[in-house]
């Protein structure tokens, strides 16, 4: 495109050139008026369609919203018309002028002046011309007798013989082939006007008066043709020059420039409108389309590097950091496309450096996630305005919550108000705050949906690149209290069967003897007297023997004797004692698994289960005790379930421990005897309360192999 616009730039240069020579040559202008005018229609009309091009090339890309067209049109519109207003006005004034000027150059008497001293002049001239031409005709005869080689060295004969200035030879197509002139300073003739080329080939003389090279003589030029006797020869021109005496060609010269200037302007008075006309329209033309082209084309290479940018801000907004544009000039879009590339480098590398310390980042903290993952002990990291950071899976699961309703939080926000979890983070987060970034512990009790847990948490200040953070150690110590707890009752078990076992005989029999030495010897208000305290002195050495009996079975370890044992089958002989006098129902799961236990002591728990649930529903009216068994993962579970009022809620976390106990009476060591068994066994017990009232006691044995069929 660029080149086009140029190569019409040029063009209508040309003709406006052209046209401008055409006004001083009248002959030229008759001759080739159409055909200048239909170049330079050609010529313009090439403009006018690259024009509309570029403005519907234009169009389609603001419609399609190419970055940069809006530049390139609004630049486009400026420069057309820069170029369009000026040139508007200069040819309005130069059509007035050219046309005011043109009629003002006629008049009749200076033509007439003109034609007469004309008249003289050109029959003097005519006279030589015609001398000339006879001369000129002899010398072409006398040539053509000669061989073509001989031709070049007769010239100069010929023109001593002629008495003329210059001879010269040429070939049809105006080459020179030989030359003679008597002007020693003349070295090379001018070639013939193609017109005297032209005519000397129609066989016909040509001569003309002409004006010197020194502008004030004027020569008289004779053109001939030289025809040859050989076929194969081409024929020759002969041209003939001879000078003009000095006043006559003064005299002659300045009459027939004056005359022939004035005749061209007569004869092409209305041509001369027109064609200033058309030249000032053409060039009004060329301009603007000229500059309209120019300014699309210098749009596009304005728009170019910004379209490049563009389309390079949008990758790297995508993230893509590859697009480097290439740099052509050194100007300021060139620098700044150098800048865009160095910064996109620049982003590319800090990006690389970014990703690789994120690697290493999250290398490092999947390492540290894998040892906490690992460790049993619950771990939580804060920041300094103690938002949680990280937990990992041992502390999610002794908070009994997930680890994304945990973290990204602050630490007074975890639970909702008034569960377990709010009480235990506000606190710690107390504890946090009163401690003044020292080390703190704490031992809380804390209600989870699986129950209490006793927890030891510690927190640890922490220094990391500057930042005040903070560390919260959890360990599960339940179990520990609940093993220091079951180790002391035991001592006071084995304390108490030792230290108050061995009084309670003497005591009874001491008692029993008072009343066999004294009962005969009282009347018989003092013997009622004696025989009921001493009734009262042996029932309650009974009842210390039977708790004593109790710790003592409680401080002792049981020794199992295990076997494969078929649940279903155990528990229904056992439940065969209560068909009687209990309202006792089964759920026997079938192909259950067998189970290693010591039928014994697995009968003396679940017989105390079922006493435990039958003492519970004393006062209800509609009493029932259900008793399931079903398979687990690796184990199989027995459960009683009982309609009666439940557990306490605040002995919930202390069923196990001695003296926990509801009823009246009793030791309160039932359950704890029952776990003790079977932790023995290896299983596990729990207990909780029904909807919308009873109680379920539910313990798990392992699998002793294979299946019962």
């Amino acid at each position: 495109m660029l080149y086009l616009a140029f190569g019409s730039l040029i063009l209508g240069a040309s003709l406006v050139g052209l046209l401008a020579f055409s006004a001083d040559n009248s002959g030229f202008f008759a001759a080739h008026f159409s055909v200048l005018v239909g170049v330079a229609s050609v010529a313009t009309l090439a403009l006018v369609a690259l024009f509309g091009y570029q403005v519907y090339s234009l169009w389609r890309r603001i419609r399609a919203g190419v970055f940069g067209a809006r530049l390139t049109a609004k630049m486009f519109w400026i420069f057309g018309l820069m170029a369009l207003l000026p040139g508007l006005v200069v040819y309005a004034l130069s059509v007035q002028f050219l046309v005011n000027s043109i009629e003002s150059w006629f008049d009749v008497r200076m033509e007439q002046a003109l034609e007469s001293g004309l008249s003289l002049g050109q029959s003097a001239l005519g006279n030589l011309e015609n001398d000339l031409v006879k001369k000129a005709e002899s010398m072409a005869l006398q040539l053509s007798e000669l061989p073509v080689e001989k031709q070049n060295f007769r010239l100069n004969d010929l023109r001593e013989t002629g008495n003329v200035q210059e001879v010269a030879l040429f070939d049809t197509d105006g080459r020179l082939l030989g030359f003679s002139s008597s002007d020693k300073a003349e070295l090379t003739p001018r070639k013939p006007d193609r017109a005297a080329l032209w005519q000397a080939k129609l066989q016909q003389p040509w001569s003309r008066t002409e004006q010197g090279a020194d502008g004030h003589t004027l020569i008289v030029r004779a053109v001939v043709p030289v025809n040859l006797v050989s076929l194969t020869e081409s024929m020759r021109i002969l041209e003939v020059a001879q000078p003009v005496s000095a006043k006559l060609a003064e005299d002659a010269q300045s009459v027939e420039k004056a005359h022939r200037d004035y005749q061209e302007l007569a004869v092409s008075r209305l041509g001369l409108k027109r064609l200033y006309g058309l030249s000032l329209t053409i060039a009004l033309a060329l301009s603007l389309f000229s500059a309209l082209s120019l300014a699309y084309i210098l749009s596009e290479r304005l728009a170019a590097p910004l379209r490049v940018l563009a389309r390079g801000t949008r990758a790297v907004a995508r993230g893509d950091f590859s697009q480097v544009s290439q740099v052509h000039s050194r100007d300021e879009l060139g620098m700044l496309t150098l800048s865009f590339n160095r910064m996109t480098q620049q982003l590319s590398e800090a990006r690389t450096s970014a990703q690789d310390n994120q690697d290493k980042l999250q290398e490092a903290k999947a390492y540290l996630e894998s040892i906490l993952g690992s460790v049993n002990t619950g771990v939580v990291t804060l920041d300094g305005e103690l938002k949680v950071r990280l937990v990992n899976p041992a502390a999610a699961t002794l908070l009994g919550s997930s680890r994304d309703a945990l973290e990204g939080r602050v630490l007074d926000e975890w639970g909702e108000a008034g569960d377990g979890l709010h009480h235990f983070a506000v606190a710690m987060a107390h504890h946090f705050r009163e401690a003044g970034g020292q080390r703190w512990q704490e031992q809380v009790e804390m209600v989870t949906p699986s129950g209490a847990r006793i927890l030891l948490a510690r927190g640890t200040p922490l220094v990391a690149g500057g930042a005040a953070d903070y560390a919260l150690v959890l360990d599960d110590v339940s179990m520990l209290i609940q093993a220091q707890r079951d180790a002391a009752w035991g001592e006071v078990a084995r304390r108490l069967a030792h230290e108050i076992k061995n009084p309670l005989t003497p005591i009874q029999l001491s008692a029993e003897r008072l009343q066999m030495k004294l009962v005969d010897q009282l009347d018989e208000r003092s013997q009622q007297i004696l025989t009921r305290a001493t009734g009262t002195i042996v029932d309650q050495v009974a009842t210390m023997k039977s708790l004593v009996d109790a710790f003592a079975e409680y401080a002792r370890t049981p020794s199992l004797q295990a076997q494969a044992l078929d649940l279903n089958t155990f528990v229904v002989d056992v439940l065969a004692l209560y068909e009687h006098h209990a309202p006792v129902s089964t759920d026997l799961a079938t192909d259950l698994a067998r189970v290693w236990g010591d039928p014994a002591l697995l009968r003396q728990v679940l017989v105390n289960l079922v006493k435990n649930a039958e003492e519970s529903l004393v006062d209800n009216a509609a009493p029932s005790i259900m008793v399931r068994t079903y398979n687990t993962a690796d184990a199989v579970s027995l459960c009683v379930e009982d309609n009666g009022p439940g557990f306490p809620e605040s002995l919930m976390s202390r069923l196990f421990e001695p003296y926990a106990s509801t009823k009246p009476k009793g030791t309160g060591l039932g359950l704890a005897i029952v776990k003790k068994i079977v932790e023995e066994h290896h299983g596990s017990i729990e207990v909780h309360n029904r909807t919308p009232h009873g109680a379920a006691v539910c313990l798990t044995l392992p699998i002793a192999g294979d299946r019962h069929e």
